[in-house]
């Protein structure tokens, strides 16, 4: 068991911590094999309905990858960097990405490198206003490796995530809430409430059809409008019939014939 991650479960929310203070939470390979050991098993926890990632300490959320780790897998060639360091960055984020249950980040520093491509991959993030996020790889010579050069671009645009991506310069939370990284901004103090409020919001409704929607928003990203209307067309088809659609129905109308009166 490692302790680069830490995890609580209340309310139905998993909190999960990034737990390397000491190195602003640098992510390395313990770290995000752990993360990724933890996604295992809250997927399968029906007693968790959200997820929220927040940074140990008041500095960072996650400052990116350990560059003295990968530093040392780029020095034993392209195929021991890109397996060791690139998938490993790369099936994080994709994980993030594709989990079937609502990913929320708390943004609660610094959110460089990995860091911002954990953010750009979550499903909602709120951020301190304390936050900061770069892109600064460039400064090491190298693209980003965790997503980043294909999410950031589709969030804000092309020209707005080259620039960052070819500056590296850093940017505020009002910035990244601007290009549509980010949810909201609150006040320090108030982002683990504002992350608890919006999973306990999304958990009020059927778990099912918050699966669903994820996996539709998801995988329709990457198509076309046409595929993407298909991918939907088969999400609700799968929710059809479940109870938890019958019965919200069923609600939905005893409802209305309550505030209207029966229909005649």
């Amino acid at each position: 068991m490692s302790n680069t991650v830490l995890m609580q479960i209340s309310e139905g929310i998993a909190l999960l911590t990034l737990n390397r203070p000491q190195k602003l939470n640098a992510l390395n390979y313990e770290l995000i094999d752990w993360l990724l050991t933890l996604l295992d098993t809250i997927e399968v926890n029906d007693n968790v309905g959200a997820v929220i990632i927040i940074g140990a300490g008041d500095r960072a959320f996650s400052a990116g990858g350990d560059i003295h780790e990968f530093s040392e897998s780029v020095a034993k060639g392209v195929n021991p960097a890109v397996r060791d360091f690139v998938r490993r960055g790369q099936g994080l984020t994709a994980r993030l990405e594709a989990f079937p249950k609502p990913v929320i980040a708390a943004v609660n520093g610094i959110a460089y490198g990995g860091g911002c491509e954990i953010t750009e991959a979550v499903h909602l993030a709120i951020a301190s206003d304390r936050a900061r996020f770069a892109k600064p790889e460039i400064k090491l010579g190298m693209p980003p490796t965790f997503g980043g050069t294909q999410r950031l671009p589709r969030l804000a645009g092309r020209k707005r995530a080259l620039e960052l991506l070819l500056t590296g310069e850093d940017f505020s939370p009002e910035h990244a809430l601007e290009m549509g990284l980010i949810n909201r901004v609150v006040a320090h103090d108030a982002l683990i409430p504002a992350a608890r409020d919006l999973a306990r919001r999304i958990m009020g409704y059927s778990p099912l059809a918050v699966r669903s929607i994820i996996t539709a928003v998801t995988r329709g990203l990457n198509m076309s409008i046409a595929e993407g209307l298909l991918v939907e067309s088969e999400q609700f088809a799968q929710m059809v019939p479940t109870d938890d659609l019958s019965d919200a129905l069923a609600a939905w109308k005893g409802r209305r014939i309550h505030e209207d009166g029966p229909i005649r």
